[in-house]
């Protein structure tokens, strides 16, 4: 994690985060049933708790979460954030409306033209910083975060051009080859997300970003390592991961 400067903290402080985290978690129910899948325990903390800490050491004062399956035990385990030093508000799903969706029902609790947004399952060493200036240097409407990884056939394929735009997604395979992968860390215009329809289910991933390629689409290139939580066998791999890469 890169440590916190004034030039990164104001980029947190004055730009909105939003973190997804109201997934069902069904892949992951046999490894954990008792809670939401951000809720499972790594290292004697939630998942969710270890990213909340990365946000705040990136200066990040105020967090939405996007919560849905069991929201409560996520509001009742984080609560106002006093205790953090943060404010954190909620955005509630009543039935599962996918990552753009939630993101659509959350506008109205986000100020400004733009904001951050994280997925809650997953960790990686992003940079806020980098990912606004990129941002800005290209008056971007969205830019994501990217990792390379040696096999993204579980993941899927973001392709680059030489000025860093977007050329394309390549779906999950269940093989592939060495590559960029999409981290799960954004950087949004508001106009994005204002043209997801309200009240129904969407994907970011699928169906949002695909519509936005040669639209304004960039991508911030980061190191590894990368970790989300989505199957048994990359759960299995948090303690791990967050032992060495964050304890």
């Amino acid at each position: 994690m890169n440590p916190s400067t004034p030039d990164l903290a104001t980029a947190a402080q004055d730009t909105d985060v939003l973190v997804l985290a109201g997934g069902l978690g069904t892949r992951l129910r046999s490894s954990v049933s008792d809670r939401p899948k951000v809720m499972a325990l790594v290292a004697g903390k939630p998942f969710l708790e270890w990213l909340v800490d990365d946000l705040r050491s990136q200066g990040v004062r105020r967090l939405v979460l996007c919560t849905g399956y069991r929201s409560e035990d996520i509001e009742d385990h984080f609560g106002s954030g006093r205790s953090r030093d943060m404010e954190i508000a909620y955005s509630r799903e009543s039935a599962p409306l996918g990552t753009g969706g939630a993101l659509r029902l959350a506008l109205p609790r986000l100020k400004g033209s733009r904001f951050f947004v994280l997925n809650g399952d997953s960790l990686c060493d992003f940079d806020l910083r980098a990912l606004r200036r990129l941002h800005g240097e290209n008056s971007a409407a969205a830019t994501l975060w990217l990792v390379p990884v040696e096999d993204t056939g579980r993941f899927g394929e973001v392709t680059l051009n030489a000025r860093q735009e977007i050329a394309g997604f390549r779906e999950k395979s269940g093989s592939g080859s060495p590559g960029l992968i999409n981290a799960g860390v954004y950087l949004l215009e508001r106009r994005v997300v204002e043209s997801i329809a309200g009240n129904a289910a969407a994907s970011l991933e699928r169906d949002v970003l695909p519509g936005w390629v040669g639209r304004g689409l960039f991508g911030a290139v980061g190191r590894g390592p990368f970790l989300d939580i989505g199957t048994p066998e990359s759960y299995r791999d948090a303690e791990r991961f967050v032992k060495k890469h964050r304890i």
